[in-house]
């Protein structure tokens, strides 16, 4: 069991996004979506565009309109699962040290991927899977409806004034602040709009996110 610095009944609670913040994708997530791209003949540098910005399925309505939508969706689903097994994944600097150090209880993963493969992601690179996580699955809205943090939140006992969001995408910002928590910036060399901090590495923020998680930092919206 995990036996970190925070204790269960905590007032303060961490909410991560996984891939981009947690687990560094970005190579697997633009190979997939250019595998999915070719099987239908379309532009590869293109459709990874439009997926940086939406949902699966408001992409494939954008890039192929007359494709049906759940033969598209089954196809990216094989692809991300063959990746999953077989691709290369890395946790980002300083993930590993900071999720050992945060309580089960205290601490979440709001993803917009899906259960079964964050937790193939995070047994490959040996990363702990904290009790409450909300994919894909779990919710009928995703990011950057504030409804997955919200769920997050819930299912922690929390109330959202007292959860810090760790993200690195517009959509997921948004998400988070709409969903009335603090929400900080990572991976980044610049800050997304809205973020309350930025770091521009994920190991730069561990000292702030611990000392949140414990209620020893003084100004979390700095």
């Amino acid at each position: 069991m995990t036996t970190g610095l925070t204790q269960p009944g905590s007032a303060k609670y961490v909410l991560f996004d996984v891939d981009g913040t947690l687990i560094d994708a970005v190579a697997n997530q633009r190979r997939v979506w250019e595998m999915w791209a070719a099987r239908y003949g379309l532009d590869p540098a293109a459709v990874y565009q439009v997926a940086l910005r939406t949902r699966p399925v408001e992409t494939f309505a954008a890039v192929a309109p007359k494709r049906d939508p759940h033969e598209c969706l089954a196809a990216l689903h094989e692809l991300e699962d063959e990746d999953v097994r077989s691709g290369v994944y890395a946790a980002f600097d300083g993930a590993s040290e900071l999720l050992s150090e945060l309580h089960a209880d205290c601490w979440a993963l709001v993803t917009s991927n899906y259960e079964h493969r964050v937790r193939g992601r995070f047994a490959r690179t040996g990363l702990p899977v904290p009790g409450v996580l909300v994919d894909a699955a779990a919710v009928t809205e995703g990011k950057p409806s504030p409804v997955p943090y919200l769920l997050a939140a819930e299912r922690l006992g929390a109330k959202p004034e007292d959860c810090l969001a760790i993200e690195d995408a517009p959509s997921g910002v948004e998400s988070g602040l709409r969903s009335g928590m603090t929400v900080w910036g990572v991976n980044s060399s610049t800050p997304v709009d809205g973020v309350h901090r930025h770091f521009g590495s994920l190991r730069e923020a561990v000292p702030d996110i611990l000392a949140f998680a414990t209620g020893s930092h003084q100004d979390s919206t700095a």
